[in-house]
C-alpha cells in the first residue's frame, strides 16, 4: 500500500512538473464545453438516445415541442420550437428560433448534422447458437471498421415498442449499460501466415457476438409465444422485460444496437484529444445544437432571420428514409413555419425567394492527417487536430461547397477570429459524401460543407482534437451572428 501511494506522488509530481508547450495547455473553457460533448456522446448510443438528449438541453432553455401530426400554432418572433420525427422517441430532430426583427424578407439560416453511426444492430431474428454458445444475431449497418469490434466489451440500446393491458402501444428507451455481449478474435496460433498478415472479416460469419455460455431454453411459464417472440433470443426478450417493468408478451418490437460500454474519454498528455464511439456524427449534432442555444440565449434581439438545426438519421446508408436528410424534413419545415408567420402583404412567390435567400451548414466529420499513413492525404489540404473546422470540397459534387458558399463561411470565420481549414480528397482515392448535396440538390439552398478533423473514422473508437470542440460551436454560432450581414454585402456587390 505504501509503494502504491509513494508511485501515485511520482505520477502526480512528474505530471505537475511537465514543461508543456503552449498548444498542449488547454483552457478550462475548451475542457468544460468537451466535457459536455463528451457527456451527450456517450449517453446517446442510438440515434433515439442523441435525439432525446438532444430534446433535453432544448427544454433546459424553455424550447416549445411542436408535433408534425397537428396543426402548429401561430408562431411569433422571439420564439423557441423544436419537434422529433416519428415521435414519440424518433430519430431526428429539428428546432429553431425566430429572429424578434422576423419581416416578409427573412432567410432561414440551417445547420444539419446527422444522428447515426455505423453499428452492429440486432435482426428480426435474433436467436442464434454455436459451439454450444448463445450468440446474437446482428446486422451491419453502415460502412464501420468492422474489425476494431472484436474483443471489446459490448452492451445493447434502443428504442422497445410494449403494448400495454388495454391495447395502448408505448415506445421505451432502453440501455443495458453493463457489458453483455463479445465478439472474440481469432487466435494468432490458429491462423495462416497468409491471414496473419491481411485480417479480412466476414461480416455474415465472423462479427456474431458472444451472449451466454450456454444454450438458453426457449420461454416458458406464463409467456405466450408467438412467431415474433419465437424468433428471438429469450435471454434478451427477458432482460428487456425486467428492464422495462413489463412482461415479456409486452414487448411487441424494438430497435436494437450494439454499443461500446467505453465512453468517451480524454486523451493525450495535455487531455488535447477526445476518444470514442460515434464521434462522427454525434459531436456535429452536439456542436450544432450547442450553437442554437447560445444564439437562442443572446442573438434574437437582433435577429431576422429563422435559425434552425436539423440532425437527421440514416446519413450512414444514403439518406433515403423518412427520417434521414433525403426526405420532406427541411422543406416541410420551411413551409410550415414560414406559413405560420406570414404576414397579410406576402407576395405569391414569397416562399420560393427565401428559400434562395437562406443558407445551409452541413456539418459533418473531417479527416485529419495521419501520422503515419500521411500520403494517403492530399499534402496541400492536410487539416490538423485542434487547428479548427474544415471546409470540405469535391469539384465531383460529392460535398455542397462552391466559391461562394465556401467564402462565405471563411468570412464568418474571419470576423469570429477563428481559422478555417480546408480538405479535398486525392485524385486518386474515393471521396464519401454527406447530407449537403443532397439537401442542395433537393431545396434549392446554397450550401458548404464543413467539420471538425478527426482520425480514425468508423472506427469504434475515434479520435478528435479537445480544442476542436468549442472551435466549431463559436464558429457556428458566428455563423448564425453574422451570416445576414455578409450575404447582404455579397448581394450589394452583384447589384
Amino acid at each position: 500500500m505504501f509503494l502504491l501511494c509513494l508511485l501515485l506522488l511520482l505520477l502526480v509530481s512528474v505530471s505537475s512538473s511537465l514543461n508543456l508547450p503552449p498548444s498542449y495547455k488547454i483552457s478550462d473553457q475548451h475542457i468544460d464545453i468537451a466535457t459536455s460533448a463528451m457527456e451527450y456522446i456517450s449517453n446517446s448510443p442510438s440515434p433515439n438516445h442523441a435525439v432525446q438528449n438532444g430534446i433535453n438541453m432544448l427544454q433546459d432553455q424553455q424550447f416549445i415541442k411542436l408535433d408534425e401530426r397537428k396543426p402548429w400554432p401561430n408562431l411569433q418572433p422571439g420564439g423557441k420550437y423544436y419537434f422529433e420525427r416519428e415521435a414519440p422517441l424518433g430519430s431526428s430532430l429539428v428546432a429553431f428560433t425566430v429572429g424578434k426583427k422576423y419581416r416578409s424578407s427573412s432567410c432561414f439560416k440551417i445547420l444539419g448534422a446527422h444522428t447515426d453511426s455505423p453499428n452492429l444492430r440486432v435482426k428480426p431474428k435474433s436467436r442464434r447458437t454455436a459451439s454450444d454458445l448463445t450468440m446474437l444475431n446482428v446486422e451491419t449497418y453502415g460502412g464501420g471498421l468492422w474489425h476494431t469490434w472484436f474483443d471489446r466489451d459490448l452492451s445493447l440500446a434502443g428504442k422497445v415498442m410494449v403494448r400495454r393491458s388495454g391495447g395502448r402501444l408505448e415506445h421505451k428507451l432502453v440501455d443495458l449499460k453493463k457489458s453483455v455481449l463479445r465478439i472474440p478474435n481469432l487466435a494468432i496460433h490458429l491462423q495462416t501466415p497468409t491471414e496473419r498478415e491481411a485480417f479480412k472479416v466476414n461480416k455474415e460469419d465472423h462479427l456474431q457476438p458472444i451472449l451466454a455460455g450456454y444454450i438458453s431454453k426457449a420461454l416458458t411459464g406464463d409467456n405466450n409465444v408467438t412467431k415474433w417472440t419465437e424468433g428471438h433470443e429469450p435471454l434478451i426478450l427477458n432482460s428487456l422485460a425486467s428492464y422495462l417493468g413489463c412482461t415479456v408478451n409486452e414487448i411487441v418490437d424494438f430497435e436494437l444496437h450494439l454499443y461500446d460500454t467505453l465512453g468517451c474519454k480524454f486523451n493525450g498528455m495535455g487531455e488535447e484529444f477526445i476518444t470514442g464511439s460515434r464521434l462522427d456524427n454525434l459531436m456535429g449534432c452536439f456542436v450544432c445544437l450547442r450553437s442554437l442555444l447560445n444564439h437562442g440565449s443572446v442573438g434574437l434581439d437582433s435577429d431576422y432571420d429563422v435559425s434552425l438545426v436539423a440532425l437527421f438519421d440514416h446519413e450512414e446508408v444514403g439518406s433515403s428514409s423518412t427520417t434521414g436528410a433525403g426526405s420532406t424534413i427541411i422543406e416541410e419545415s420551411v413551409k410550415r413555419i414560414s406559413m405560420s408567420l406570414k404576414g397579410e402583404d406576402e407576395p405569391k412567390d414569397y416562399l420560393e425567394a427565401k428559400i434562395r435567400n437562406s443558407f445551409v451548414v452541413s456539418f459533418d466529420m473531417a479527416h485529419a492527417e495521419h501520422p503515419n499513413y500521411s500520403s494517403k492525404h492530399e499534402k496541400y489540404h492536410c487539416p490538423k487536430l485542434n487547428s479548427g473546422v474544415v471546409i470540405k470540397t469535391n469539384d465531383n459534387q460529392r460535398y455542397a461547397t462552391n466559391g461562394q458558399t465556401g467564402y462565405i463561411f471563411r468570412e464568418v470565420g474571419r470576423r469570429c477570429g477563428q481559422d478555417i481549414q480546408e480538405f479535398v480528397v486525392r485524385n486518386d482515392c474515393a471521396c464519401g459524401s454527406t447530407i449537403g448535396p443532397i439537401i442542395s440538390s433537393r431545396t434549392g439552398m446554397r450550401c458548404v460543407d464543413v467539420g471538425t478533423p478527426q482520425l480514425s473514422m468508423h472506427s469504434i473508437r475515434e479520435m478528435g482534437g479537445t480544442k476542436d470542440v468549442k472551435m466549431a460551436v463559436d464558429v457556428l454560432e458566428g455563423f448564425l451572428r453574422e451570416f445576414r450581414d455578409i450575404d447582404d454585402e455579397m448581394k450589394g456587390e452583384e447589384e
